[in-house]
């Protein structure tokens, strides 16, 4: 059974940080691009980052405050969250992709951790 377990979520100040993590299993990890989504109060679920073999992507709304990493090692994919802003507020959850190389396509996500940024 797969399972995506995320953990680091919290309240941050503006121009904080926080380090998600999602722990993996049921599946082999190393052989699936990943990606990271978040849902806002209100708002659809929105794409964040993704990572497969050729490298790492993101929404123009995290390009440069956002770092996504992965150790397969660990069965575990990170988000660096760097300089957050209150429109970083949401749910953050992980996703499986498809396959080794479609992080977009996802078929299976995490229950999430809540990201605040607030004063």
């Amino acid at each position: 059974e797969v399972q995506l377990v995320e953990s680091g979520g919290g309240l941050a100040q503006p121009g904080g940080s926080l380090r998600l993590s999602c722990a993996a299993s049921g599946f082999t990890f190393s052989n699936y691009a990943m990606s990271w989504v978040r849902q806002a109060p209100g708002k659809g679920l929105e794409w964040v980052s993704g990572i497969n073999g050729g490298g790492t992507y993101y929404a123009d709304s995290v390009k440069g405050r956002f770092t996504i990493s992965r150790d397969n090692a660990k069965n575990t994919l990170y988000l660096q969250l760097n300089s957050l802003k209150t429109e970083d507020t949401a749910m953050y959850h992980c996703a499986k992709g498809l396959d080794s190389w479609n992080y977009r396509l996802t078929t299976y996500r995490g229950q999430g951790t809540q990201v605040t940024v607030s004063y």
